[in-house]
């Protein structure tokens, strides 16, 4: 690590130097909330802003629950490059491993109020009894998590490419596609019931739709997800809650998974091409209580082949959750200095 990481960051300091784009990927994924300043050596309002940072460092950090830390952009320009940092200084705030919140500039007051009101946050979290990234209890950020995250990854679910989802034999009197990458908890799991139980509830309460997939004419299903930057898949969360009954949809068995891909797959297209992971899943893989499998991975176009079910025609999906870490969006253009003397 090159010494101007370290020479605005006192000894007795609390906060970490990130020295590589796996350490800063590994922060992410071991503490609730994760406060980042993005500085350069060369940055006089970084300068001026770093006591003030200090100072929430000392009185706020705690082990796996608010950790602060700084990324060099000279030294660590592709972490810079995968989050669009544009300016110096830039602050975020993190939690789950996602970005909530980004402050520009030597703003004292506003990373005061942020950080802040983030920690009173996580303290009446800790009150409250909640526990971050257990399997089945929501995660610090609000974003519920049917199973633990693999360690050193991050849920990067947020980039995927909303716009560009395309599934194929799914039902469109149930959930809209983009359902699945919701960060809320299952109607059926807060309903406390199987999916038959709660399916009356997300068919027709005010007008709404569920808050699920399932499939259309039989039990197979291709969805195709693309993403708004590269990334490195290591594993997928799957939830598929269990039917009530032999009428009800069943949850995936055999899927197939397809690997950088423009477009998605014809059914008949899929049979002819070699996939590049095949996974069969068992009635042991899914967690009993929030009905999600954990399935390691290095691509994704999924093609659900056919349901547990030996009587049932569809198969129903309720949430996918994707665990990696993400690459660069675009070109970084020249940083710049926000500040009082900007």
């Amino acid at each position: 690590m090159a010494s101007s990481s370290t020479t605005s960051t006192p000894s007795n300091s609390k906060t970490i130097p990130i020295t590589s784009a796996h350490h800063f990927t590994t922060t992410l994924s071991s503490s609730r909330l994760v406060v980042v300043d993005f500085w350069a050596p060369w940055c006089g309002p970084c300068k001026a802003i770093s006591p003030v940072y200090e100072q929430l460092s000392s009185q706020l950090s705690r082990p796996g629950v608010i950790t602060f830390v700084k990324v060099n952009t000279d030294e660590q320009k592709e972490i810079a490059s995968s989050y669009n940092v544009s300016a110096l200084p830039t602050f975020m705030i993190f939690k789950a491993g996602r970005e909530i919140k980004r402050i520009k500039g030597a703003d004292p007051r506003g990373l005061n109020e942020a950080v802040k009101q983030l920690a009173q946050e996580a303290g009446r979290a800790d009150e409250s009894g909640d526990s971050a990234g257990a399997s089945g209890s929501g995660s610090a950020g609000g974003m519920w998590m049917g199973a633990q995250g693999p360690r050193g990854y991050v849920d990067i679910t947020d980039a995927v490419d909303l716009l560009g989802l395309d599934f194929l034999n799914v039902d469109d009197k149930k959930g809209d596609k983009r359902i699945l990458f919701d960060g809320g908890k299952p109607s059926s799991l807060h309903a406390g019931a199987g999916a038959g139980k709660s399916k009356e509830k997300g068919e027709g309460e005010g007008g709404k739709k569920a808050d699920w997939l399932e499939s259309d004419t039989d039990e197979q299903l291709m969805l195709f997800i693309p993403f708004q930057s590269t990334v490195k898949l290591h594993s997928l969360h799957l939830t598929s809650l269990p039917p009530a009954d032999d009428e009800e949809p069943s949850r995936p068995k055999t899927i197939k998974l397809y690997t950088n891909r423009s477009t998605t797959l014809g059914f008949d297209e899929a049979d002819d091409i070699p996939c590049t992971q095949t996974i069969t899943l068992s009635p042991s893989d899914w967690d009993d209580k929030t009905g999600t499998a954990k399935v390691e991975l290095r691509s994704l176009v999924v093609f659900v082949v056919d349901g547990e079910s030996d009587e049932g025609e569809k198969v129903r999906i309720d949430r996918v959750r994707l665990w990696g870490e993400t690459g660069e969006k675009r070109a970084m253009g020249k940083l710049e200095k926000v500040g009082e003397d900007h």
